[in-house]
């Protein structure tokens, strides 16, 4: 294959766009942000997983209180009832007597009982609540954090994504003044090796592969006509030559 020298040096200057641009994506790839965000987004799950497990104790703590309020205030208003008639004088039997002050006994007893399981809930409830306040807390904390992240990552993402654009359009201009023929081996090569299709000869080492042309390698380049094609023969990129190619 033929092209003109400045044809090829163009090249060059195609090359090292294309190496920006990999340059770019890289950048936006392994952005700090995102392993931040990662990370803080596997903490906040993990405190919501908790904050909810958190409000459902409360929750369930409320209505057990709710419960045993009841229970207390039916056994309070049964031993109100029984007081009343054992007041009033209405019952006269001497064993219905005894029967009607055990009972209001056995409620008061009753009553104490479950006003302390009414306490003992409270106390759980009271407990939850911290909790979920506490829980609320943190993840609100954490969720300021990935917004603040977010907010830092999709900056870096627009700065990015502003000079990639910019890249690339150069990169167009550039590329259209190269043979197509040439362009195509060159994206050819670049695909297969690794995003580099093109080197400079430069004091008489491949920019490509970074080794030094022997003897006969140089011989062979310097006996090729200034349009010619040529190839290094370690790394098989096209070898673009220079004024500092130490020829």
């Amino acid at each position: 294959m033929n092209a003109a020298p400045a044809d090829q040096i163009r090249l060059l200057d195609v090359q090292a766009l294309d190496v920006r641009l990999s340059q770019l994506a890289h950048k936006r790839k392994a952005l700090p942000e995102h392993a931040e965000l990662e990370s803080l987004t596997k903490d906040h799950a993990q405190l919501r997983d908790l904050l909810v497990a958190a409000q459902t104790e409360e929750g369930d703590c409320a209505r057990e209180q709710t419960k045993a309020e009841q229970d207390v205030d039916q056994v309070r208003r049964r031993a109100a009832r029984d007081q009343q008639r054992l007041d009033s004088g209405a019952v006269t039997s001497p064993k219905d007597l005894e029967n009607l002050q055990h009972e209001i006994a056995s409620l008061a007893k009753r009553q104490g009982d479950l006003e302390d399981v009414v306490l003992e809930v409270m106390e759980r409830r009271e407990s939850a609540q911290e909790r979920v306040a506490e829980l609320t807390e943190r993840v609100g904390a954490v969720q300021g954090k990935i917004d603040d992240a977010t907010a830092r990552r999709d900056a870096a993402f627009e700065e990015i994504d502003g000079e990639t654009a910019s890249v690339t359009k150069e990169r167009e201009v550039v590329a259209g003044s190269v043979p197509d023929d040439l362009l195509k081996l060159y994206d050819k090569l670049r695909a297969k090796e690794g995003g580099v299709g093109a080197a400079r000869l430069y004091q008489r080492r491949c920019e490509g592969c970074r080794l030094e042309l022997n003897i006969t390698e140089l011989n062979e380049v310097r006996a090729a006509a200034p349009d010619a094609v040529v190839r290094c023969e370690n790394c098989r990129r096209i070898l673009v030559r220079t004024s500092e190619s130490g020829l």
